[in-house]
């Protein structure tokens, strides 16, 4: 059998000291999470983001940094490889719907998410909240899409780029 972690992805939004998050009902319980979700095929990270935001909160989402990569292994065994942004959202559009397992999305403080530790969905809430309180970006053309045919990923190497300085190609369909 091939191991094949879960990739998914995860929004940190903080407003005047509050953080997005939503409840929502996974294996039989209510839990606190930030809005997240799965990398579909052929969808960048970027793209993943913005569609898990707006299925679960209402709101449109725009990304500033990357907060950190995370992998974690559940008590199950299920591995999960999540990618974290911070990013601000705008107030919620007019008559969307929300995903099907979400019962709400809400502004919470420190205090108040702390307090309901046993009821998040995993570790991850509190750590991406962790590492987004102790300043951790790194920014989004770290992340590069690059096509079956390499082009990306040489348009990188000929920019002079090498570990981690200069352009980023493709930096508008990151993955």
């Amino acid at each position: 059998m091939i191991w094949t972690p879960h990739v998914t992805v995860a929004a940190v939004v903080e407003h005047e000291g509050r953080y997005l998050l939503v409840e929502e009902r996974s294996d039989g319980r209510v839990v606190f999470n930030q809005p997240a979700g799965h990398l579909d095929p052929d969808e960048s990270l970027t793209d993943a983001v913005i569609r898990e935001v707006r299925e679960e909160t209402g709101r449109v989402f725009t990304p500033e940094a990357l907060t950190g990569i995370y992998l974690w292994t559940h008590p199950a065994g299920e591995t999960f490889l999540r990618v974290a942004f911070c990013g601000s959202v705008g107030e919620r559009l007019p008559g969307s719907v929300l995903d099907t397992e979400i019962i709400d999305a809400r502004w919470f403080t420190l205090a108040e998410i702390e307090a309901m530790h046993g009821q998040h969905r995993s570790p991850l809430v509190a750590r991406c909240i962790h590492d987004h309180r102790a300043g951790a970006r790194q920014p989004l053309d770290a992340l590069h899409r690059v096509g079956q045919d390499g082009r990306d990923l040489l348009a990188r190497i000929a920019s002079g780029c090498s570990g981690g300085s200069g352009g980023a190609a493709g930096a508008g369909s990151s993955t």
